[in-house]
């Protein structure tokens, strides 16, 4: 009885001091890293609003792909600060980023594409094209989609790959349009 009335409570503050720091430095490191990468998704997302010839889509999901990629970051941080070993950790998320990856093959080509497509800007919403032995009056364009609409009130969704891969005919790149008309005479 007299050994556990006689415990000395200094021995466990070192430790305690230790790990309230590492929990304050901790929650500074998370403030920190959400309020860094909410300003670099801000500024991001930004750049494609300021300039009128660049598409906004690409932006929004360039900014995205930023702000978690610094998150990412952050959590590792705070991670490495509670001891953990951190290597494991990043060489688990690089092995997984490559099965989703080969998993998400045909997804991210069309991706890959829909950047393309939304950098070089071949046409624009609104303009009527043929491309991937399709044509109509282009409605909308996404990352991973291209979507027409037909004279006749159709809709076709193209994946961007097809796109990119194929001739693209913007008809109404041009004010004014040339037609060949053939007639016989009798």
């Amino acid at each position: 009885m007299d050994y556990l009335q006689q415990v000395d409570v200094n021995e466990y503050i070192p430790a305690a001091i230790a790990w309230g720091s590492n929990i304050l430095l901790a929650i500074a490191i998370l403030i920190a890293g959400f309020w860094i990468s909410g300003r670099v998704r801000k500024a991001i997302v930004g750049i494609g609003q300021s300039n009128g010839n660049l598409d906004d889509t690409l932006f929004k999901f360039l900014g995205s792909m930023a702000r978690y990629l610094i998150l990412a970051f952050v959590f590792i941080a705070v991670l490495n600060r509670f001891g953990v070993q951190t290597a494991s950790i990043i060489a688990l998320l690089g092995a997984a980023g490559l099965a989703i990856g080969m998993a998400l093959q045909g997804t991210l080509s069309n991706l890959a594409a829909g950047a393309m497509l939304l950098v070089f800007r071949p046409y624009k919403v609104g303009d009527f094209i043929e491309s991937a032995g399709r044509f109509g009056n282009v409605t909308e364009i996404d990352l991973f989609t291209t979507v027409l609409q037909t004279f006749d009130n159709q809709q076709i969704i193209i994946p961007n790959s097809q796109i990119w891969g194929e001739q693209i005919i913007n008809h109404s790149h041009y004010d004014i349009r040339g037609v060949d008309m053939h007639f016989g005479i009798a």
